[in-house]
């Protein structure tokens, strides 16, 4: 293939040329797929230097196990979700006061919604909130919204990447939901407490 060719071929036909040895095909799939790996991790992890590291990792990992991939199975940006997952599992379990890998805050309040927190995004605060709120979720949790909702994998995918069943994916999606719908709510009451003492000050000082 001319590098014209190469970089219009669909992605299972690179990781094809990558298991046969060809070290051009890879280069053309990190350009395409890097950013969409990195940006899985770092969602995950909330660290831009534990995030580059997983996806060298990744397509190091494609080097040696791009004959294993099955066309058709899933695609390949979910083929390389589910390794940057394994790798940042592992890491996480390294270091536990990093995130908290399972652990679910007990509430007995608090019901499965279809509510997605992302539609009231409307100000950088509010990206900063559900950033630290996602990063909060337990992981089961966090890998099924980060994939569903902030990357928009459809279901099957996410299922490939999760090695899980669609039914798994859906409900760790609700419940994930739910979670993330009430620690926005709890910090928008915090925020809004803290405003409202700021205000307060103010009128005390003037």
């Amino acid at each position: 293939m001319t590098d014209v060719e190469l970089e219009d071929a669909p992605d299972e036909a690179l990781l094809a040329r990558i298991a046969a040895g060809e070290t051009v095909s890879l280069s053309v799939l990190f350009r395409r797929r890097q950013q969409n790996v990195y940006r899985f991790a770092l969602h995950l992890t909330g660290s831009p230097p534990l995030a580059d590291d997983v996806t060298q990792d990744v397509f190091v990992t494609v080097i040696r196990e791009a004959a294993r991939f099955e066309p058709g199975r899933a695609t390949v940006s979910a083929w390389l979700c589910g390794i940057a997952r394994n790798f940042v599992r592992r890491r996480l379990a390294r270091d536990r006061a990093t995130a908290s890998l399972d652990v679910e805050p007990v509430d007995g309040s608090l019901a499965v919604t279809s509510v997605d927190p992302l539609d009231d995004l409307t100000s950088a605060e509010a990206i900063e909130s559900l950033r630290r709120a996602v990063l909060s979720l337990p992981l089961r949790y966090r890998e099924v919204v980060v994939l569903c909702d902030l990357q928009e994998t459809s279901y099957g995918d996410a299922a490939a990447a999760l090695g899980c069943p669609i039914g798994t994916v859906r409900s760790r999606l609700n419940r994930g939901r739910a979670l993330l719908a009430a620690k926005m709510i709890e910090r928008q009451k915090q925020d809004a407490g803290e405003a409202a003492a700021r205000q307060g000050m103010t009128r005390c000082l003037a």
